[in-house]
């Protein structure tokens, strides 16, 4: 299996169509439908459903395509990274980053970095804690931006000094919408939104002393940007850290801390003992830099 073939695949999948594939790819449509019915024979399996009107992905397709896009990815920073080895300072970090008041640092840091070093680009990758450790150690990110818990046995890492409170977002009409605080329990009769992280949730419903199925769950959610939009339309109210409601806040909303106090704190963490592209290197001697800072 050559990484060519797993390009055409990826071509073919994209367009739903082998003509227009071959067209991308700059090969004749019999060239085409001969390398994916080759990969289809080496697998074993069907991967396309072919029809009048274009093509379709099977289950083993879709699994496919999800492995052949990591690999390519791969492929193509590895490639990459021998270019900027011979060249000045460039190429692309990849960073992964989830809602948190630390965004607001490493934006200064990003920010900070680019000047210094205006060839290097950023890729940024909005996601939940679990699917960018995921993605980091696939070696398809090279820094995350992540909230405690995190479990850093793989990861070299600074902890930021900024403190993330959690609380309950709410309507302002809601009944409890005039309170200072709340302790959780009082939330168990009302439509509850949940972030999907396991660790997190698991530690919630502590907090709540009640088990999932004796609550009114209609949503959870990995980034609270769109869940916002749901409290706002009344679907429920959620827990949430105040860091990152202060990066999509409403006036007709309100955030209301848990009492007793719950607090969390971003980490930024990168693989241990790897070999990274110089940007890369010299990025996270920058968070180093910041660590010692904060000593």
């Amino acid at each position: 299996m050559e990484l060519r073939t797993l390009r055409y695949f990826l071509a073919a999948a994209s367009e739903e169509n082998i003509t227009r594939a071959a067209d991308i790819l700059h090969v004749t449509q019999p060239t085409l439908s001969r390398q994916l019915m080759d990969l289809e024979r080496e697998l074993g399996t069907t991967l396309m459903y072919r029809g009048k009107k274009g093509m379709t992905l099977t289950e083993d397709g879709l699994f496919f395509r999800q492995r052949a896009e990591e690999i390519v990815e791969l492929a193509d920073r590895l490639e990459q990274s021998f270019v900027e080895r011979s060249t000045e300072v460039s190429g692309v970090i990849s960073i992964g980053a989830t809602e948190s008041v630390g965004s607001r640092l490493f934006a200064k840091l990003i920010k900070q970095f680019s000047d210094k070093y205006p060839l290097v680009k950023f890729d940024l990758y909005n996601e939940m804690a679990d699917y960018i450790k995921e993605r980091m150690d696939k070696g398809l990110i090279d820094v995350g931006l992540l909230l405690e818990p995190v479990d850093t046995s793989k990861y070299d890492f600074v902890r930021l000094s900024q403190k993330e409170t959690w609380g309950v977002l709410m309507r302002a009409d809601h009944p409890l919408s005039d309170r200072e605080t709340l302790r959780a329990e009082e939330m168990r009769p009302y439509p509850l939104i949940l972030p999907l992280r396991e660790r997190v949730r698991a530690e919630i419903l502590n907090w709540l002393n009640a088990e999932e199925k004796d609550l009114n769950i209609p949503l959870s959610y990995t980034l609270l940007s769109n869940a916002v939009l749901l409290v706002e339309e009344g679907l429920g109210c959620a827990f949430c850290l105040d860091g990152a409601l202060a990066i999509r806040s409403s006036p007709d909303l309100r955030f209301i801390p848990i009492a007793p106090e719950h607090t969390t704190r971003s980490v930024l963490v990168w693989k241990k003992n790897h070999l990274f592209t110089p940007a890369v290197s010299l990025f996270i001697q920058e968070i180093n830099m910041l660590r010692a800072k904060m000593i």
